[in-house]
């Protein structure tokens, strides 16, 4: 499916542009999906304007860990991991130390709008890290990989896991040069993996072999995946979770335009998927009952050498 035909058949014709609003701001989707009981990463604050970042010495004093977000951002742009500290320095995954000044900047940067959609004043949110569990964290690096599920009318109807790299500085985007693992919808295990659109077997820094790669907690991260279509009510909508190693599946974000590299990742085109889900006689399927159909309807594919 190209995207034109994803403009005009599924997000023009299933999202209404008055939902747009709690998606494209990560903040209030957090606290929908709290209200709603999805699973997500603490929040621990939230800058609003630039006064209050006189107190974010004072915010920052007892986390050892965390992550800085724009409510408004995209693409990953304007996120900042960090995962350990240093006296009163904060440390990156890559090892970069940085000062409180940088991370009054960075912040600054974030309320200007720098990160923003359309470049508006935006505000900046910091949650809690996420830890990632052992058996996923062996296909990233420097950061964190998630697992983007593409969600129609209810139904998961294709995933890939994006894994960071030296490439993308260690944010999970494929445009900065994260892979792109496709993801079988029925089991949770690989099917095939690009980077920049090449093929690729291993992962280019940790040399990890993705054929044996298998998502754990597959059944529970579908059911939330497949339960922000009643969060949100848009038809077609990207879902980008995490598995922590403690509290399994969180939802980071929703998105309502995805993109569509996630039919390269897997070797396997959307549209015949969306036109099986569009042909059937629903009326109001629950969630056990939409994972059944793809269980059975969506046939298990093999890895691609």
């Amino acid at each position: 499916m190209g995207i034109n035909e994803r403009n005009i058949s599924f997000i023009s014709r299933y999202n209404e542009r008055k939902r747009f609003p709690l998606v494209d701001n990560k903040l209030l989707t957090k606290r929908a999906a709290e209200d709603a009981d999805i699973a997500v990463p603490d929040l621990l604050g939230v800058m609003e304007s630039p006064y209050q970042l006189r107190n974010l010495s004072a915010l920052l004093e007892p986390l050892e860990q965390f992550v800085v977000k724009p409510a408004r951002g995209s693409g990953g742009k304007g996120i900042l991991v960090i995962n350990r500290r240093e006296g009163k320095n904060f440390c990156k995954p890559s090892g970069q130390v940085l000062g409180l000044r940088d991370i009054r900047h960075d912040i600054s940067n974030v309320l200007s709008g720098v990160y923003s959609l359309g470049g508006k004043p935006d505000l900046a949110f910091i949650e809690a890290l996420v830890h990632c569990t052992p058996d996923l964290q062996r296909y990233s690096y420097e950061g964190l990989p998630d697992i983007r599920v593409i969600i129609f009318q209810g139904f998961p109807v294709m995933a890939m896991l994006r894994c960071p790299t030296h490439a993308s500085d260690g944010k999970a985007n494929l445009h900065q040069g994260a892979v792109g693992v496709g993801i079988d919808i029925s089991t949770g295990r690989a099917l095939h993996a690009v980077q920049k659109h090449r093929v690729i077997r291993r992962h280019p820094d940790t040399d990890v072999d993705f054929s044996n790669l298998v998502i754990p907690n597959w059944e529970t991260l579908l059911i939330l995946a497949a339960s922000c279509y009643e969060l949100t009510g848009l038809g077609y909508q990207g879902c980008d979770i995490v598995i922590d190693k403690n509290r399994g599946p969180l939802l980071l974000e929703i998105n309502a335009r995805p993109g569509l590299s996630i039919q390269t990742a897997s070797g396997l085109g959307l549209k015949k998927r969306l036109n099986a889900i569009e042909e059937l006689a629903q009326d109001e399927w629950d969630i056990k009952k939409r994972l059944d159909y793809i269980m059975e309807y969506f046939p298990k594919q093999r890895v691609k050498a």
